[in-house]
């Protein structure tokens, strides 16, 4: 059989991920200090693991509505008005899916027609593109800047923006930047989406873990934006429960129907113990004003501070990042590209980071680390970064 000539050209063409190249790599070497993965390094809280164990003990391991547990879904309904001050009915408006990343492809899918451009702020997360590809659209990278903070502005929206324009990602907190956008700059965007037809996917699955005062503010709380935004968020990072996969889309149910029709027959739904985990994570954040969030976070604002000054100090220029747990240096200043340092970083000093160039082209003169690990690791891995920019510049 000629495989070539039965493999879809535009899933094949499709590069594989520009991150797991050095997770393989870190996977043989048991001395590296892997600064590249993107999850929490907390352990799900026992109240949560408890729940889904006595949901097992139970005999509950039917499928749950396509819909997801009703009790779920009220209860973020419930964390949504309270948090970010925008309401969705749990009945037709919450889609529980198989985490956030459920959520990107079924809202690409269920919009995007062959040709249709998607609009990117550059550097972003690594799945974004390929999905678009998949969907059969054209993805249009709109690159932010170290000098905006890696918002995205009003300008470069408004230059970005053609005709066949169907969908703008908008991904705050930033992964891979550590970016935030305020409530002012998310209504300057607003302006220039006002009588456009083009729908806003809100990433914000990173809404929890912000620091410096910042608030994250719902794209959907923005005055008229709620009509045109499918919101996209989870568990994962918040609630440190990355391997339980759930998440949820909340969008207008004219927006929904579409998407929900297609997790309806591809996932059925997530799984019914991740759902009855997550459900008790929102009902134990209730209850205990979402102390174990709040812990969770010091916790990353101490490690987040940490790595700014180091990168600084050793004449990296960082920007400080205001949401997620990931710092974006600049490596220009080493001569090297992003890719050529991290490899060499390395095989030398056995220390993982992942080139910019992951995250777009623009992210070329970048390195992103993530502090999600112990501030011994995070320490020990600023000295042997720093001895390596030591011994390149001589």
């Amino acid at each position: 059989m000629l495989y070539d000539r039965v493999i879809n050209r535009r899933i094949a063409d499709v590069p594989p991920s520009g991150i797991r190249k050095f997770f393989d790599i870190v996977s043989q070497m048991p001395e590296a200090i892997s600064l590249g993965v993107g999850e929490p390094d907390f352990v799900t809280p026992w109240s949560i693991r408890d729940a889904a164990i006595q949901s097992i003990e139970d005999g509950r391991t039917q499928y749950t509505s396509n819909w997801g547990l009703a009790s779920l879904r009220e209860k973020i309904a419930a964390y949504l008005r309270m948090r970010y001050h925008v309401t969705y009915s749990a009945k037709d408006e919450i889609l529980v899916t198989v985490g956030a990343s459920e959520g990107i492809d079924l809202a690409l899918r269920a919009l995007i027609c062959p040709g249709d451009e998607v609009l990117i702020p550059e550097p972003s997360y690594v799945s974004y593109a390929p999905c678009v590809t998949f969907s059969g659209g054209v993805s249009v990278p709109v690159v932010t800047k170290a000098e905006d903070c890696f918002a995205l502005t009003p300008e470069a929206l408004a230059a970005a923006i053609t005709p066949r324009t169907k969908a703008l990602i908008l991904p705050y907190p930033n992964n891979p930047t550590g970016g935030v956008m305020s409530r002012a700059q998310l209504q300057a965007i607003a302006r220039v989406l006002e009588g456009t037809d083009v729908v806003v996917i809100s990433d914000e699955i990173y809404s929890e873990l912000v620091y410096s005062g910042h608030e994250h503010t719902a794209f959907a709380s923005v005055e008229g934006m709620r009509e045109r935004t499918i919101t996209l968020n989870g568990f994962s990072k918040a609630f440190a429960m990355t391997g339980w996969r759930v998440g949820y889309i909340a969008a207008p149910r004219e927006l929904l129907a579409p998407m929900f029709k297609i997790h309806q027959y591809t996932m059925l739904c997530a799984s019914i113990q991740g759902q009855v985990a997550a459900d008790r994570a929102l009902g134990s954040a209730f209850e205990s004003g979402f102390e174990d969030v709040r812990t969770m976070v010091r916790s990353y604002d101490r490690r987040r501070r940490l790595m700014v000054e180091g990168f600084n100090e050793m004449g990296l220029a960082c920007f400080e990042p205001k949401g997620a747990f990931y710092v974006f240096p600049s490596i220009a200043s080493t001569g090297m590209t992003s890719d050529e340092f991290c490899t060499k970083l390395l095989e030398s000093k056995q220390v993982a980071c992942v080139p910019g160039t992951a995250f777009g082209a623009s992210g070329e003169g970048h390195i992103r680390c993530s502090y999600a690990t112990s501030l011994q690791n995070l320490n020990e891995a600023l000295k042997r970064i720093r001895s390596f920019v030591e011994e390149i510049r001589g």
